[in-house]
């Protein structure tokens, strides 16, 4: 097997079991890192401990933005904890706008959304941190508006799905996305790998986010990378050794790893 990184994973999420499993397992299907990104202040001290656990994970920290936003004491206590362990982050994430959250309840005003997601991107500015963001359609074009407002380049959005225009716009800054195993199946992500460039692309579970299709029923496991860079050598029509080269060095770069 070729090198791999799950370039973003939940890893605090899955249960201590299935931790430990994975980890004893990564050197044997060549995954040599896990980007561990946070969803709220608990989450963020246990992928700090993750990592001082096991070298192979990189922590982000910050807040998941699919849920109730916190206090002004609580977001305080986060980016003064962020601020002290700050050399310890691989990157500021995951952060964003909560797209599905609205959804389901369109009474949910936005603004202080953006106004939490301001202050991550000038924190982020600050200390010269990647940011990993949960950003899909209509969504998107607001947090590059963001974006460019505190001129931040380094910049991922997780398992992305948007419009032509946005995709270009995203592009030309130079932000990288990531693919995820539902590549196999759903011809949306299918067409996002078609048109995005490779050297703009990573690879990541989501996990323990569950898949459909021959993942159907199985735990989320960053082996199933393996099956998402097959696919995409196959969409890109190149050789799947540069198709895993290059997602791999792409990560090592955006993470400086």
């Amino acid at each position: 097997m070729e090198k791999i990184m799950d370039a973003h994973i939940h890893l605090d999420h899955y249960d201590q079991k299935d931790i430990q499993l994975i980890m004893d397992e990564l050197d044997e299907i060549n995954c040599t890192n896990l980007i561990s990104v946070s969803f709220d202040l608990n989450s963020c001290k246990k992928n700090l401990q993750l990592a001082k656990q096991f070298p192979q994970v990189k922590p982000a920290f910050g807040f998941h933005p699919e849920q109730e936003l916190p206090s002004d004491h609580e977001a305080a206590e986060l980016f003064n904890w962020m601020s002290k362990n700050q050399n310890e982050m691989a990157a500021v994430g995951e952060i964003g706008l909560p797209y599905y959250l609205r959804s389901e309840n369109p009474k949910i005003s936005l603004d202080p959304y953006i106004h939490l997601l301001d202050e991550f991107l000038t924190f982020a500015k600050k200390w010269d941190k990647p940011v990993v963001l949960h950003a899909v359609y209509d969504d998107a074009p607001v947090v590059c508006d963001l974006l460019e407002k505190h001129n931040i380049k380094c910049a991922h959005f997780h398992w992305f799905k948007g419009d032509p225009i946005t995709i270009e716009r995203m592009i030309k800054n130079g932000y990288y996305i990531s693919i995820t195993p539902d590549v196999l199946y759903e011809d949306e992500i299918k067409q996002l790998v078609t048109s995005y460039p490779l050297n703009q692309m990573m690879v990541e579970t989501d996990g323990p986010w569950r898949f459909e299709g021959d993942f159907t029923g199985k735990t989320t496991h960053p082996v199933m990378i393996h099956e998402s860079v097959k696919m995409i050598a196959k969409l890109k029509k190149e050789e799947p050794s540069f198709v895993y080269k290059r997602l791999y060095e792409n990560t090592k770069l955006f993470y400086r790893i």
